[in-house]
Order: C-alpha cells, then structure tokens, then sequence
C-alpha cells in the first residue's frame, strides 16, 4: 500500500484532469494501458525507508512538491543553444524534446532503410502502432515498480526505435531531452522503445540535459527487446541541472545470442536514481553494463541493476565506477540472478568506489543468488582513497599534488570512458570529466 496518500492524490488528479489530452487517447489499447498503470502507481504510492530497494535513497524532496505536466509553449531555444551538446558525427539521426515535447525543428531525421522506424512515441500512440502495442509495458512491467507505472500513466513523449529483422542502422540514433529555464516545478516522464528483430543492430544515445537552474523531475523509462542473434548499444549521458530530479530505468529482454551493451553516465543533478535491468531469455545471450557516477557537494546518485540469467550458457560482465567528493553519497546495489535452469552461466560484476573527500560516502551492495550448481560467478566492491604510494610516485617525477591528484582520479574513470566506442562521446566525457577535477591547488598542496 502507498506510505503517503498526498503525492498520490496530486498525481491522481493530473492523470484525472490530462487523461483525454495524452498522446493515444483515443486508442483503446494506450487508454487502457495507462488507467491500469494509474490504478497500480496509486497502489503502491511512494516507497519509504522500510523498503529495501529504496533504503538509502529518500525521496521526500520529490513528494513534497506537487511537480506538474509540462504545457505546449515556446521554450525560445535554437540550435546554437543545443550546438555544444551535439553528436552530429557520427550521429546522423537526431530527435530532440523541449520540456517533453517534440521539437521538429531541432530535430533530424535522415533516409531510414526499408522498414525501420524512428519517430516520437507521440506520434506512434496517436497511431496506435501494432508494432508499438506488441512491446510497450511488454519489458518494463507497470505492476512492478511505482515510478514505471506513473510514467505509463503519464508518458507524454518519447521515441519508437524499430529495426525489423536482418536490417541495421548504420548510424546511431541521438535522443535528446532538453529542460530549459521554463521547465521549474514540471514533471516529465519520457518513454522509449527500441526493438531490434532477428540479427537486427541498434546504436542509440539518450541525453539528458539540464540548461539553467530550474528544479524539475525527470522520469525516464526506456524498454529494449533484442531478438535472436540481434545487438543493442545504449550511451545514457545524464547532465541534468543541479538542483533538478533524475529517475530512469531500462529495461533489456533478450533472445538467443543477442547482445545488450549499456553505458550509464551520471554526472549532475540533486537526486539521480538508475535501474537498470535485463532479462537473458535464451541460450548464448550477451549483457554487458557499464556505469561511471561522479559527485559532488550534496549531490546523490543512486545505481540499482538487476540481471537474471533465465537460459543457460549466457554471459553477463558489470562494471560500475562511483567518483564522489564533498558531501556528495553514492549507493550501488547490484543483483545478478542465476535460475536452476541456467546452467553454464558465465558472471562477473565489479563496483569500484574513490571517495575524494572525509565528507563524501557510498553505500555499495554486490549480490549473487545462484540457483544453478554449473556456474561461474564472481562478484566485488571496494571503496577507498587515492592510492598515496601512487601520489609520491608521481610528486618524484615532478608534478604537484594537484597534478598528481588529478592524473590518478582521470585514470580510475579512464577504464569506463575507454568503452565507449563512439569518439564524440568519449571525447565529451573526457571534457566533462576534467571539467569537474579541482581546477587549482589546495593549501594541502
């Protein structure tokens, strides 16, 4: 049952007042889709501290504030405004969103090969798309947690990403969601769907940017199904603003000998809670998640993963890297799920923490629950401070503390940076990454 009814209410009452204006509402299928999910998010409502997927993370400062559905207007952004945040190379499918709206004329969207579908998810709700019927809510289940159900209910955006069976898009696929300066006190809950048929492949990066201060809540809900012998890639660059709200969950399902591959890079926002989940439904299946958080002041960034190995002879790797200073906690808790019928299950996850500063902390929590008595699983956290042996290594040839400092917290980041196989990205990361190094010596130095 829901800890606390007022947030519900307020919801309740948004999802009452927009029901017959939401993208699909005179669509059976999505009108109906979206009641059950309000009927199942105001069954659970908010979870509390007693819940232990959430017993690190509050979320008092989201339910305090009634957050509201955005409004069709003018946001007065350009394309020089967005220039920086670009990935025009190699990059040449670009869908950008406004404050949750689709904007057109930001947007860019090149010659599709036969079949293959990129558009807003508005548009395919508003057409009902069987394509789109056949997956939405299939992967990301409304029943299981509060913040999907709400984003079913409440989905005002998004994209369909579709390649049916034996096609590719030889480029990827750039999402990116923008909130400016108007966006203060909005709710968005964006959705994607990405489907790749038979030895289909798929590369997309979903951006989340903050420009301004305003405070705002982001709820983000992206399902990937990837079908025999297909590959999904997936770059999740988070750059909210800092005093906005971030909660997002992925959800992979995959077939035999399909490959899932996930980076998620979180790097500002208040609040910032990441599930990330996939499911390896049959023989020879691949995953693959990678994770760099770094944070700061007060900042919280919060990382839940959960992989279950249904089928046997299946792979997963898992390496996530938290970087926190000031009074900024991290939390990693990552779950990999080994079924009786999973025999010859290859597993391994590692979590790997550097804490900058006496005020910064994390919470890492690795699990293993093996069913399966063929299997190779191994699993590991560590949390600690830069290396000091290191530090005089690199002071005796000549650099300051500062510089020595800086080099060894570039290097421990390097390692998740040097996955990321499309250059602009990692040349961005890189930026970004010596962006939030201290910028000068401290009276320790």
């Amino acid at each position: 049952m829901a800890e606390t009814t007022e947030p519900v209410s307020h919801y309740q009452q948004l999802y009452h007042d927009a029901e017959s204006t939401l993208p699909g509402a005179g669509i059976d299928w999505v009108a109906e889709r979206r009641r059950a999910a309000m009927a199942r998010f105001a069954a659970l409502g908010f979870p509390g501290a007693r819940n232990e997927e959430w017993k690190y993370t509050s979320l008092r400062p989201i339910e305090k504030r009634d957050f509201a559905l955005p409004k069709r207007a003018g946001h007065g952004l350009g394309a020089p405004d967005l220039a920086p945040y670009l990935f025009d190379e190699p990059a040449t499918h670009r869908l950008v969103f406004v404050d949750g709206a689709f904007d057109a004329d930001l947007s860019r969207i090149g010659q599709l090969p036969e079949g293959v579908t990129v558009q807003p998810l508005s548009t395919a709700l508003e057409a009902g798309m069987e394509s789109l019927a056949g997956h939405l809510g299939r992967y990301a289940d409304p029943e299981g947690t509060p913040f999907v159900a709400l984003n079913t209910a409440l989905m005002s955006d998004g994209v369909f990403l579709h390649v049916p069976a034996g096609s590719t898009l030889e480029w990827p696929v750039h999402l990116l969601f923008v909130a400016s300066e108007a966006i203060d006190g909005i709710g968005v809950h964006y959705r994607n769907v990405f489907v790749a048929g038979e030895g289909a492949r798929i590369t997309a990066i979903e951006s989340f940017l903050g420009l301004g201060e305003a405070t705002y809540w982001t709820n983000a809900v992206t399902e990937a199904s990837a079908a025999q012998g297909a590959e999904i890639e997936v770059y999740k660059l988070q750059e909210e603003a800092p005093s906005a709200y971030h909660l997002a969950t992925f959800e992979g399902y995959q077939g035999a000998d399909s490959s899932v591959t996930h980076h998620n890079i979180s790097l500002d926002g208040r609040l910032v809670r990441n599930d990330v989940n996939t499911a390896l439904d049959a023989e020879g299946a691949y995953v693959s998640l990678n994770g760099l958080y770094l944070g700061d002041v007060r900042q919280h960034v919060d990382n839940h993963t959960r992989i279950e190995h249904l089928q046997p002879g299946c792979v997963s790797r898992e390496l996530y890297k938290g970087i926190l200073d000031g009074r900024s906690r991290g939390v990693f808790n990552g779950k990999v799920v080994v079924q009786p019928q999973a025999q010859q299950t290859d597993s391994d996850q590692q979590n790997r923490n550097l804490l900058l500063s006496r005020g910064a902390e994390v919470d890492p929590k690795p699990e293993l629950e093996i069913f399966a008595d063929d299997v190779s699983a191994t699993h590991g956290a560590t949390v600690g401070q830069l290396d000091e042996d290191a530090l005089f290594f690199l002071r005796s040839r000549g650099l300051s503390q500062h510089q020595a400092r800086n080099l060894l917290i570039f290097g421990f980041a390097n390692e998740i940076i040097e996955a990321v196989k499309i250059e602009p990205i990692r040349a961005r990361l890189e930026d970004r990454l010596v962006q939030r190094l201290p910028q000068s010596e401290t009276e320790e130095d």
